[in-house]
């Protein structure tokens, strides 16, 4: 579909370095679509870009293979992935390519072997999320925030289907990470923003640009900014970015950046054949990188990296009391035995079970003081993996158990058809000849979706009604 682009936004475009207002106008009405994916490596299912040959419906086609991210692919065009089992069960992230460059922003910008702790401010979807958590090392911590109450049960979806346990979810605004000064050694800010970069995905949005709309945007995301600064330590890192093209939502804000705070500016060298162009602000002279569609295979794209100089004072005691109410109590404690059915069927050891809210979770034992913190200063909605539910003398197992990978091979699992794993992920149920009882794993080509529990007559289905597919 053809992108109308209005004048006025083309008009404001005309500052920027680079910009070829023939080439661009020509790629929005070419209609092209970009498709790209990145692969979870911890539930591998490709083999350099191919699928095993036994597969007798793949999902996708492969097109290439994405320069700037690991394991990330082009396709050659954009499939169903709502009927994709593989989707479901957390094999892959469909993500914009551009966006993708973040991967080899944080190689160049941070030493990813070391434990270090990160937070992504506006996680929401999940994309970015799921990136980090995939590059950063299994004793490092992935704090994922989205602000708007609404948006976080898909980011719980996503970062569940990731599988990873170093990760928690929290549902605050950017305000509220002041109380954590020094944190952080490297903070995502993918800012809210007017959306110019994705017209060309989106063409009924680009009717509604306007200056004011990107006068707004630039106000909410120096206080965005502001807000988050405290939170990372001296010599951390801050990544900015956008999904915008206007100057006054990138390099404008380097520039507030400079301005108020005492920081360095990240030069990132991406390989001149990427055709990605470099910038560098008016007034600080801050290097950032732009993503223009009729330059490279993906939509466009801003990011800039900045090295905090600025002393904070650290995290203390203090932080543990940090806020009033519920989380503050002691903790209900997990019956004995229901622990010892729990650990008698998973893999890790060094995995700690931890009461939050009713249910339990199994958190890194190295991450369980930064938890304590968190909890107490924000209003969490995940810490780690969710193993189920405690009963007196049972326990109901989560989703996010079945697809974290960290149960034991030998616990067996139904591993279903297409049709039938389909069913499944409606919500429906489906002939089955085991003749073993309880909780059982259905999974699609050793992939694991989620749980049934087998009863005398019948099959309960436990896929969550909210992940359910409607097609």
């Amino acid at each position: 579909m053809a992108t109308y682009l209005p004048a006025a936004f083309l008009r404001s475009l005309r500052v920027l370095d680079h910009f070829d207002p023939v080439a661009f106008e020509a790629v929005h009405a070419s209609g092209e679509q970009v498709v790209s994916v990145h692969m979870n490596p911890e539930k591998p299912i490709l083999q350099e870009g191919r699928w095993p040959a036994d597969l007798t419906e793949p999902p996708f086609q492969i097109s290439g293979r994405l320069a700037w991210a690991p394991d990330a692919w082009y396709l050659s065009a954009r499939p169903s992935f709502t009927l994709d089992p593989f989707f479901h069960a957390g094999n892959y992230y469909v993500q914009e390519a551009s966006g993708m460059f973040l991967a080899f922003a944080l190689k160049q910008a941070v030493d990813l072997s070391k434990k270090i702790k990160v937070l992504d401010l506006c996680a929401a979807p999940g994309g970015k999320s799921t990136l980090i958590q995939s590059l950063i090392s299994p004793e490092s911590l992935l704090v994922s925030n989205e602000v708007i109450k609404t948006r976080v049960p898909v980011l719980y979806q996503n970062m569940a289907k990731w599988g990873r346990a170093n990760g928690m979810i929290s549902n605050n605004d950017p305000s509220h990470f002041k109380q954590l000064p020094g944190f952080f050694d490297l903070v995502l800010i993918d800012a809210p923003c007017s959306g110019s970069g994705l017209f060309r995905k989106d063409p009924e949005a680009a009717s509604g640009w306007s200056s004011d709309g990107v006068r707004l945007c630039s106000q909410r995301q120096q206080r965005i900014l502001a807000d988050a600064w405290d939170c990372l330590k001296e010599d951390g890192v801050l990544v900015y970015s956008t999904c915008s093209y206007s100057k006054e939502e990138n390099e404008d804000i380097l520039d507030s950046i400079f301005q108020q705070y005492d920081c360095i500016s990240t030069p990132l060298s991406p390989d001149p054949e990427w055709h990605i162009v470099e910038t560098v602000s008016e007034k600080a002279g801050a290097f950032g990188y732009r993503f223009y569609p009729d330059k490279v295979a993906g939509e466009g794209f801003f990011i800039s990296v900045i090295r905090k100089k600025q002393a904070v004072s650290q995290v203390h005691s203090k932080y543990s009391n940090a806020r009033s109410g519920k989380q503050n109590r002691s903790p209900a404690r997990i019956p004995k035995s229901v622990e010892l059915q729990i650990r008698s069927r998973i893999i890790e050891d060094t995995l700690q079970m931890i009461p939050v809210g009713d249910s339990i979770h199994a958190l890194p034992a190295d991450l369980v003081h930064d938890f304590e913190i968190l909890k107490n200063t924000l209003y969490l909605k995940k810490a780690g993996i969710r193993i189920g539910k405690a009963g007196e003398n049972d326990w109901i197992p989560d989703p996010e158990l079945a697809l974290a990978n960290i149960l034991k091979g030998d616990q067996g699992s139904m591993d279903l058809s297409k049709s039938d794993a389909l069913r499944y992920l409606r919500g429906e149920t489906f002939e089955t000849r085991m003749s073993e009882k309880g909780w059982q794993i259905v999974s699609y080509r050793n992939q694991s979706l989620g749980w049934v529990k087998l009863l005398d007559k019948r099959m309960n289905n436990y896929n969550p009604k909210s992940w359910r597919i409607r097609q």
